[in-house]
């Protein structure tokens, strides 16, 4: 058990090497030597966990996911449901260091998709999982079974879903205090909107 713990833990350092490279220098910068450089490791000690670079990049896309995904679940329900559902979409989008760090590596991982299409598909799951996580806050909102959401529950998660990503790319180029408050002004008024039916 310890050696499966210890090769998680090297997996887990040599993806967030490869993203430190990334946000440094770019997604072209990242090969098996760049990162063990990054990682303080020799290329053979790399080679043994990721044989290649297509491994690493995808289990480095994978592990943002899943620790994107751990800090939303971990979030506290109890309280106001529109409270719930904008620390939701907040954690989607930059307004925090990480998460605009976390926007950057994930840009650069999608454009790399073309010519690593296990990227893509993890770009595409990424995406429908978004989508359905609006649904469900949108549903929420409503007062509806969010298993099975209504029609109008399905229009305003969408709704919700691309505002959120248009915010998110708005806040990758304009990241002053006054740009963060009006963002949380508008999904704040599109979550109020929802909860209201009028959306």
């Amino acid at each position: 058990m310890p050696s499966r713990i210890d090769r998680e833990a090297r997996k887990a350092e040599l993806a967030e090497a490869a993203w430190r490279v990334i946000l440094r220098s770019g997604v072209s910068a990242v090969s098996v030597r760049t990162v063990a450089e990054e990682a303080g490791l020799a290329v053979g000690s790399l080679r043994h966990v990721f044989p290649t670079r297509t491994e690493l990049l995808v289990y480095s896309a994978e592990l943002m996911m899943e620790r994107v995904y751990e800090r939303i679940v971990s979030l506290p329900r109890e309280g106001i449901t529109e409270a719930y559902a904008l620390a939701v979409i907040k954690n989607l989008v930059p307004f925090t260091e990480q998460t605009r760090a976390e926007m950057d590596v994930n840009i650069a991982l999608v454009a790399e998709a073309t010519a690593v299409p296990e990227l893509k598909v993890l770009r595409d799951s990424a995406h429908e999982q978004l989508a359905a996580a609006c649904i469900r806050l949108a549903a929420l909102l409503r007062e509806e079974n969010s298993e099975t959401p209504s029609e109008g529950a399905i229009r305003s998660g969408r709704r919700l879903h691309a505002l959120a990503d248009g915010l998110a790319l708005h806040l990758m180029h304009r990241t002053e205090s006054e740009d963060l408050e009006r963002v949380a002004e508008l999904l704040e008024d599109e979550i109020q909107s929802i909860a209201a039916g009028r959306a």
